[in-house]
């Protein structure tokens, strides 16, 4: 059985991130860890890619996919990762 969830959830959770990251006060010259990069890049890749088309977007899958490897820590840095947080 394939789960999923629908984009306008996935639209909310990211919504609900910046609502939570916005509390922390962070300011650009606290450093990043590279787990935190990772965090973003697949937050923006979420909420760029077209996850209407999830199913048929290999490339977009794979990015997740490794994104998500290196998250749980069972893989490797992301290759093309361009992770940056949002600052007010």
């Amino acid at each position: 059985m394939k789960k999923s969830v629908h984009p306008t959830e996935v639209d909310i959770f990211i919504w609900d991130c910046f609502e939570e990251w916005a509390q922390l006060n962070v300011t650009d010259e606290m450093p990043s860890s590279a787990q935190e990069r990772v965090f973003w890049h697949l937050i923006h890749e979420l909420k760029l890619g077209s996850l209407a088309n999830l199913d048929s977007d290999v490339s977009l899958i794979s990015e997740i996919e490794v994104c998500l490897d290196f998250l749980k820590g069972t893989g490797n840095y992301p290759i093309h990762c361009v992770g940056w947080r949002p600052v007010a």
